[in-house]
């Protein structure tokens, strides 16, 4: 069984427009948000991801870094992806086939409409839109990653923040 936890950036800045669209910072009221979500997580004893890959955008790494530190995963192993951040879902997918089979669980932090769609693909039943600070959770039934758009997720949890 392979485990996809994906989480959607906390809710960001646009207060400064001379800034890149990759360098947007996050609001406090997006970093409260996230760490409500961290918290009903562990409250669920919600176990740490094996793999953290983020979108390289500082919204995305600053979130992935939060996670990282509430589930005591080493911050320095955080692996950085510009395609989670300029990719579509078959390009996020992709990055998934060649991953080790020992790793049973990956948590992919970025950003809509890519991972609605991402996510959409394991479902039977889609979801209409992943907020920010959103986290999706499939449990996929196959041992190997390579075969994982051969199946649908056999258990599915939504952690929104509204809905905590």
């Amino acid at each position: 069984m392979k485990t996809l936890i994906i989480v959607r950036h906390a809710k960001s800045s646009w207060e400064f427009p001379d800034l890149v669209d990759s360098q947007r910072p996050l609001l406090d009221k997006g970093k409260k948000r996230t760490k409500k979500v961290i918290d009903h997580l562990i409250k669920m004893h919600f176990h740490k991801p094996d793999l953290i890959i983020s979108s390289h955008a500082v919204r995305a790494l600053e979130t992935a870094r939060m996670m990282a530190r509430g589930f005591e995963y080493p911050e320095n192993q955080i692996i950085q992806s510009k395609t989670v951040y300029e990719g579509d879902k078959d390009l996020i997918t992709d990055q998934l086939y060649g991953l080790d089979d020992d790793i049973e669980s990956v948590m992919i932090v970025g950003h809509n409409p890519a991972l609605t769609s991402f996510v959409n693909q394991w479902l039977e039943k889609p979801i209409e839109w992943l907020p920010t600070s959103g986290v999706i959770v499939l449990r996929i039934p196959t041992k190997r990653w390579i075969e994982i758009s051969l199946h649908k997720a056999s258990s599915f949890l939504k952690v929104f923040p509204k809905e905590i």
